[in-house]
């Protein structure tokens, strides 16, 4: 990757996405603290600032479209999760326990660019969740004490 971000050179595997004037000019009215680093030889981003680059030009349309009643909500604010903290192992486990297809000998950068497109498309229902959170804290509960109380075990 060819940015810097709050100082240091981004050290994940570039993709096919290119940096351009135009992305660092609307990064740079969003005060997200990236830049392009002098040092490199090539002007190609990794699919993690892709994606945040995306999600912050999606959501300045979105909040300025407000005729536009098509999106969602939720789509707005929503919080970008940082898989690289995880551990190799952690992602292998999401992947097996979701059956993703991949092909064998995949390194880190790799396991979570495929796991987070997979991440991104579970829908969640943030009512219910925050609902079951909730109970649990109120009732001093934990999962397997709710699945005994259930009847499922």
């Amino acid at each position: 990757c060819c940015l810097r971000e709050e100082g240091e050179r981004c050290g994940r595997a570039a993709g096919n996405a290119s940096f351009s004037k135009r992305i660092q000019k609307s990064i740079s009215q969003k005060k997200v603290k990236i830049e392009l680093d002098k040092s490199a030889r090539h002007l190609y981003i990794c699919d993690f600032h892709k994606n945040l680059i995306q999600s912050v030009r999606n959501r300045r349309k979105r909040k300025g479209s407000d005729d536009d009643g098509d999106s969602p909500v939720q789509d707005i604010d929503t919080p970008e999760v940082d898989l690289y903290q995880l551990q190799v192992n952690t992602l292998r486990r999401y992947k097996r326990h979701f059956k993703l297809q991949t092909r064998p000998g995949l390194n880190k950068a790799q396991l979570v660019e495929i796991i987070g497109c997979h991440f991104r498309t579970i829908p969640v229902n943030e009512k219910d969740t925050l609902t079951y959170f909730i109970y649990s804290v109120k009732n001093d509960k934990n999962k397997p004490d709710l699945k005994m109380d259930s009847g499922i075990h």
